[in-house]
């Protein structure tokens, strides 16, 4: 077995397969691109799944990687095991219906055991395969494994839902009896037993069959193309040939521990600390020069939080003031050789770590704050509710939570909190939608393979002829009615790239019908969505194609319009700015961006100024068919998980250049205007701009600005509906009336509606409030008519009363609890033929959630809240006194 660095073992998996005939293709964004059902990019296969699924076919079936990935499911675990990380690199090899197991086996034989590629010893190899798949079993042992390092399991089939699915093989390296001291040995495999002897190094997915809900597996239909899909962690290569104890002591690791011990003093003895903190800077550095940030929700609360866990660690060693950021500059040195553009975006990546850490550790500070209050209020116990908030909220680790109560002489509910713990993640788990989920593929639009001859960037009409008809999903020789028809060649643009697809007129017979959009087939072909009604086409005849030219050439201008704008972001914002996504039609153009935080209204109108600056400069927009890498010194910009073959089509109007398939204008002064009508944030570090282009303008502007007068208008009503209802209760409201901006027509007076829009909300929170606590203060119940009883140490007012609002009877259970230090205050309040139950507990022997949950269950209802304080409802008031009753019984008074 060779002793090979890192890079050394990722150049030799991408040259081997190569070698092969494999194209290599780079390693995705962490940020998935127009795939809703990620969160991150998390496996090889993930930005590759429209092949697998037969949306597309790439340009060479044979494809290698290695794919930065990012899962989270399994957080905690890191640090613990030798083995999981949040950040890792899967190196695969892929076939998208072209080769299958003779090859991939024969060629996974070659690459483990050939002296000139990794050269492992055949005797630490085991292999593991589907217990049905006798195949793959003859296979290796033809290619010379011994039949008792084969080992069939029942769970070694990858099946995930509808669509491919398939057996697979996994092929483990074994370290040794020093890894196994109780000497279980094969039987670890053979019963999954965790375990640190015998690591998966690859996994080879035979995906052949469709998966079908509700029929057994020998059921299953063949896939029409069969695909390989493969993946190796490079962290757990590294550890085994560089026979390292863990994978964070190999050279991925190594340099950030290193200056951590420096750092901190503290020697490297396989510390969790050290671990979390290399895992999770990875991640985070990587994360964010793809694009994300920090945030509260999705993307950016996940990041968020491996950012927290690692600050945490850092304090245990004795870490406390902001430090991440140091490591960022030792990831990119040590991660350039495959991804140079870490060192770009280092500065903006240690800027962004060091603020969020500060604002952490300010939040860590709060939660101490926090946590002494609630101990201050109950001597005895820190609840599981309140142990999951200062967790959950402020990223106040558990133990920190008990080390802090020991040392105040009380205990926490641990197990309550796990309990809440276990809800959340089951929960998040619920949510997720799996990575691997794919299409089930379409037989008849793979098998068919006749690209179609596109002239629509000359001509917008021509007569072709019909070569191929799909009705609902089926190839047809003849139909009628809601058809996919291709011809053999086309003027209508199919939809990509951001370009919605091309609609007009096919002449059947004479008789003209609707084209309704234009889309691609996963070979190429342009197919043309038509509703024949009763008409009957077949295959062979002739038809007249007509592009709608007002709705084409709209569409071209604010495609070429999305090229400049693109360029105007990266020349005001940076050039750490991407394209997230586009569209484009004939009335508005949208596009989608990354940046690290929100666009002010300067730049906002900057962008929209040079991107008119651009159009007025009257660029001539060329063409040039050119080579990938001709195009890239030319300074196009090219964007991961687009199609690009030997030749690609580089659209240059001198101040942007792109590679792009669509149409576009021949000089930017066609375009004649920009106007921005809206930017919104899409979360996670994604901006989205709608603009106008041209004639479009006044009317999508009037459009986006009447929206917002109909929101003014509703606002509007519900301010005079409190100003009637006070007036009403004799209660008068303060009201300034705000100045409302005549319709204009620029992006200027789009802000100052959005502006009038903002001021009416604000005005409408504030006069509700305002109604509230005056309300609250006229329903305000007397406290002196209620006098509290004792029962041993316990205080308590168990009451019925009629007509309180609900607000003010909270009101009144807080007053009362205020005067006593143990106490229980609950109340039945009877409002509208309905029951109330309000419930506040200064007591840990009592809870206030468990009470009023029980008197409305009681009276037909249900609720409960916290243990402090609580609320619920009942519907039966023939059972009011038995529901007192209850609750007095269980004060045990009378």
């Amino acid at each position: 077995m060779k002793k090979l660095k890192a890079y050394e073992i990722r150049k030799m998996w991408l040259d081997f397969f190569k070698s092969k005939g494999h194209e290599i293709i780079p390693s995705a964004s962490l940020i998935p691109k127009d795939d809703p059902t990620l969160l991150w990019i998390n496996a090889g296969v993930a930005p590759l799944k429209k092949f697998f699924d037969g949306r597309e076919k790439p340009t060479n079936p044979r494809l290698t990687n290695a794919q930065k990935s990012i899962r989270t499911n399994d957080i905690d675990n890191v640090g613990k095991t030798a083995r999981h990380h949040t950040f890792f690199e899967m190196l695969g090899n892929f076939s998208v219906g072209d080769y299958f197991r003779e090859e991939v086996l024969t060629w996974a034989y070659e690459l483990l055991f050939d002296e000139k590629w990794f050269g492992f010893a055949k005797d630490l190899i085991y292999i593991t395969y589907y217990t049905k798949d006798l195949d793959t079993f003859n296979k290796w042992t033809s290619l010379g494994v011994a039949a008792d390092h084969l080992i069939p399991l029942d769970d070694n089939f990858w099946e995930i839902g509808e669509g491919p699915c398939g057996p697979d093989t996994e092929i483990f390296f074994d370290r040794g009896i020093k890894y196994d001291p109780e000497n279980i040995g094969i039987r670890l495999l053979k019963e999954d037993i965790e375990n640190d002897r015998y690591i998966e190094i690859w996994n080879i997915v035979f995906s052949q069959f469709n998966s079908e809900i509700g029929k057994p597996r020998e059921q299953y239909k063949e896939l029409p193309s069969k695909n390989i899909d493969t993946g190796s962690g490079l962290e757990r290569l590294a550890c085994v040939m560089q026979e390292t104890e863990t994978n964070y002591e190999t050279d991925l690791f190594m340099p950030y521990i290193e200056f951590i011990e420096q750092k901190t003093g503290i020697k490297y003895q396989g510390q969790m600390a050290f671990k979390v903190i290399v895992d999770h800077i990875r991640s985070i550095t990587f994360v964010l020069a793809d694009g994300a940030i920090f945030g509260n929700s999705g993307r950016g609360y996940v990041l968020r939080r491996i950012l927290r866990r690692a600050v945490r660690f850092a304090r245990t060693l004795n870490i406390n003031e902001a430090f991440l950021y140091q490591l960022v500059d030792k990831v990119a040195l040590n991660m350039k050789e495959y991804y140079p553009y870490l060192l770009e975006k280092a500065e903006i990546v240690k800027k962004l770590i060091k603020i969020e850490e500060e604002n952490f550790l300010k939040t860590l500070a709060n939660g101490e704050k926090k946590l002494l209050e609630f101990i201050s209020e109950n001597h005895d116990v820190v609840s599981k509710e309140n142990a999951f908030l200062l967790y959950d909220t402020f990223g106040f680790p558990i133990e920190l939570t008990l080390e802090i109560a020991e040392e105040n002489k009380c205990t926490v509910d641990v197990e309550g909190f796990k309990e809440l713990l276990k809800e959340q993640k089951t929960r998040a788990r619920n949510a997720r939608v799996n990575m691997q989920s794919m299409n089930i593929q379409n037989e008849d639009y793979l098998k068919y393979n006749n690209p179609t001859n596109f002239s629509g960037y000359e001509t917008l009409h021509l007569t072709s002829t019909v070569d191929a008809l799909f009705k609902d999903g089926k190839r047809v020789e003849s139909a009628s009615g809601d058809l996919l028809i291709v011809t053999l060649d086309t003027p209508f643009y199919a939809e990509s790239g951001g370009q919605v697809g091309d609609v007009g007129t096919i002449s059947i017979n004479g008789d003209p019908f609707n084209v309704l959009n234009t889309i691609k087939l996963p070979n190429g072909e342009h197919a043309m969505l038509v509703d024949t009604e009763d008409a009957v086409v077949s295959v062979g005849d002739t038809v007249k194609l007509d592009v709608n030219e007002d709705t084409r050439y709209k569409t071209a201008k604010n495609h070429s319009c999305t090229h400049l704008l693109n360029q105007s972001l990266r020349n005001v914002l940076g050039n750490h700015v991407v394209q997230q996504g586009s569209l484009n039609n004939d009335k508005r153009l949208r596009f989608d961006f990354n940046h690290y935080e929100n666009l002010t209204i300067d730049e906002i109108l900057k962008i929209e100024k040079i991107t008119k600056e651009a159009i007025n400069q009257g660029y001539n927009v060329k063409t040039i068919i050119t080579t990938l890498d001709e195009a890239k010194k030319h300074g196009a910009q090219a964007l991961f998980g687009e199609k690009y073959g030997k030749e690609v089509r580089m659209v240059d109007m001198d101040y942007s250049v792109e590679l792009c398939g669509g149409t576009h204008v021949k000089n930017t002064k066609e375009i004649q205007d920009f106007m921005i009508l809206s930017l919104e944030s899409k979360g996670s570090g994604i901006y989205r701009i709608e603009g106008a282009t041209g004639n479009n303008i006044q009317n999508e502007l009037s459009l986006t600005l009447q929206n917002n007068q109909i929101a003014i208008d509703d606002l509007k009503n519900k301010i005079y509906d409190i100003i009637n209802t006070a007036k009403r209760e004799n209660i008068e409201l303060k009201y300034d009336i705000i100045k409302e901006e005549p319709l204009k027509y620029s992006y200027l007076d789009v802000l100052n509606k959005r502006e009038e829009l903002a001021n009416y909300q604000k005005a409408l929170r504030k006069l509700e409030k305002d109604y509230e606590q005056q309300m609250r203060q006229k329903n305000q119940k007397d406290s002196s008519a209620f006098a509290f009883k004792k029962t041993g140490e316990i205080s308590y007012i168990i009451e019925q009363v009629n007509d309180v609002e609900v607000n003010a009877l909270k009101d009144l259970v807080d007053n009362l609890a205020n005067l006593e230090e143990s106490c229980v205050v609950f109340f039945a309040d009877i409002v509208n033929e309905k029951i109330i139950f309000v419930a506040k507990v200064k007591n840990a022997k009592f809870n206030a959630g468990l009470l009023v949950k029980e008197a409305a269950q009681i009276c037909g209802g249900n609720g409960g809240g916290r243990p402090d304080f609580a609320q619920a409802g009942g519907k039966d008031l023939s059972k009011v006194s038995d529901a007192i009753d209850a609750i007095k019984k269980v004060l045990e008074v009378k």
